[in-house]
């Protein structure tokens, strides 16, 4: 009997040392993996953003990283603590085509997202087998590259996919069950260039919505297919309105956004060639860049502009139309169209200091510069802002591959909600930033 309660001691003393180290290895992984946590929920939120998948590889800004995100996509769907991966955005890519190109090749916008998901097949199949398998729900939210794109074409490829859309076109914000404070959109709605235009360009292309960013990104990645180091043309001189009217001063604040963006990416060819082929959202005729430029007849003189006539006029309706809460002035949109740090204050004024809003938590997209900064509301509470970055390949001095992973607050009173940001690039995984708040 002596022996037999000698052997049980040592057996349970086996037992609880086996427990303790399983609980600290668990310990250990949760604060190591990001797809893993120590409280055995399913209860974490995972947000990606700007996966830019393109229908053809020979000019696609996402490609090199197919293999990156189907692993990353397969840590996501073997986790047993994600319950949630929200797509913010620009997860297909009718933007990013070289002007000369026809986007849809002789077909239509529906072919063209099949053939999307065709290109880009092995990504697609891990984005249906998570769907399929009803363990994480899979949720996506419209962005300006694939800003026309419907919701019946998105079904066609990921099928029992949820969709987070407003009554706009184009546009959506999103809140995970149960955690109404937080707030996930693509960002592009506060942007002059890439904000849903249903206002302009009614005569030209009846029921487009396409705003100026459209035009500029297919230039851009005309630039991109061209290698151009050195533009081939020169700019049309345009000097500011003498009457200092305001309309006019606006027109020409939008031409120096042109300046900059021809500037930026220069292309072998002249302005005046008819080289944008469209045959997109209304658009049936080829363009030029010349009719994308304001212009005028004399220095000093009045500007006009063939696409996008009255755009400067018009921010303040499209804004309403959009459901933007806080009033963006003309001028701030039109000066800080290019600069990602906008989005980032965009998120604070349409949120954190609006007393409209109860949102401590927002995640944007669109800017690809994937970032967390806290700050406080009108109430003197902290919020926290996150960008998810994007997973193209190249992304000039900013990092690629990113994700966030909100850690909801357990029944714990000193617990609290934590938001992550990650990057996978070469497949390692590196926490770029951390930041925590309680919801009362």
């Amino acid at each position: 009997m002596k022996i037999l309660y000698i052997l049980l001691i040592v057996v349970l003393l086996c037992l609880a040392a086996f427990f303790i180290r399983a609980k600290l290895t668990t310990k250990k992984t949760a604060l190591t993996d990001p797809f893993v946590n120590d409280s055995n929920k399913r209860d974490l939120v995972a947000v990606i953003s700007d996966l830019h998948l393109g229908a053809d590889l020979a000019y696609a800004e996402f490609n090199d990283n197919r293999k990156p995100l189907e692993n990353f996509l397969e840590k996501v769907r073997v986790s047993s603590n994600i319950r949630e991966l929200v797509i913010a955005g620009d997860l297909v890519d009718e933007w990013f085509v070289p002007a000369t190109i026809d986007t849809y090749q002789g077909k239509d916008q529906a072919s063209f997202v099949k053939r999307i998901a065709s290109t880009n097949k092995e990504v697609f199949d891990t984005f249906n087998r998570i769907i399929k398998e009803e363990n994480i729900k899979v949720t996506y939210i419209p962005g300006n590259h694939d800003l026309t794109v419907t919701k019946e074409q998105i079904e066609s490829v990921l099928p029992g996919i949820a969709q987070a859309r407003d009554i706009v076109q184009g546009l959506g914000t999103y809140s995970p069950a149960d955690l109404p404070q937080i707030a996930i959109e693509h960002g592009h709605r506060y942007n002059f260039f890439c904000a849903p235009d249903p206002i302009s360009n009614q005569s030209v292309a009846p029921g487009t919505i396409m705003p100026p960013g459209y035009f500029f990104t297919r230039i851009a990645a005309l630039h991109v297919q061209q290698l151009c180091k050195t533009p081939s043309d020169t700019i049309p001189a345009v000097t500011p309105n003498s009457s200092g009217n305001e309309s006019q001063n606006l027109l020409y604040g939008y031409w120096k956004d042109w300046q900059f963006t021809l500037n930026s990416f220069p292309i072998t060819n002249k302005f005046d060639e008819k080289i944008i082929t469209t045959n997109v959202d209304g658009f049936s005729g080829n363009y030029s860049i010349n009719d994308l430029l304001p212009f005028q007849s004399t220095p000093g003189g009045t500007l006009d502009v063939n696409l996008y006539k009255g755009i400067q006029d018009t921010w303040k309706e499209r804004q309403k139309i959009n459901k933007v809460a806080v009033d963006i002035p003309t001028d701030r949109a039109i000066k800080l169209v290019a600069d990602p740090k906008e989005s980032d204050n965009q998120a604070v004024i349409q949120y954190f200091t609006n007393p409209d809003s109860d949102k401590r938590i927002v995640i944007f997209g669109h800017t690809h510069v994937a970032k967390m900064i806290a700050s406080e509301n009108l109430d003197g509470k902290k919020t926290i802002y996150a960008n998810s970055g994007t997973w193209i390949d190249r992304n000039a001095d900013n990092t690629t591959t990113n994700f966030v992973v909100i850690s909801p607050q357990g029944s714990n009173p000193t617990s609290q909600t934590t938001v992550k940001l990650y990057n996978f690039q070469n497949e390692t995984v590196t926490k770029m930033a951390e930041e925590s708040l309680r919801f009362e």
